[in-house]
């Protein structure tokens, strides 16, 4: 298992991203989180097998139709809980 801190920035406020990356994490068996940043952006905390991290990573950086991804930021954690599901945090 892997743990990242990704970070989404562009046009992904507003437009159903969040909802979007919980039904790709639910796809994929990814735990873990989503919310939005104060700056505009979204902030993912999210567990998982290697391989379906990478293609969770490529979900994010396609985003939703409405969505405008401009970047994906990457930082790998220590998993110090494990998570039982993902949210959607307010």
């Amino acid at each position: 298992m892997i743990q990242y801190e990704i970070k989404v920035f562009g046009r992904v406020q507003g437009v159903g991203f969040r909802y979007f990356v919980r039904q790709r994490a639910a796809e994929l068996n990814m735990k873990g989180w989503v919310r939005n940043t104060p700056d505009g952006n979204v902030l993912v905390m999210a567990q998982g097998d290697v391989t379906d991290m990478e293609t969770f990573l490529d979900y994010l950086r396609i985003g939703p139709s409405l969505a405008r991804v401009t970047r994906v930021t990457k930082n790998e954690m220590p998993a110090l809980e494990e998570f039982d599901d993902f949210q959607v945090k307010y």
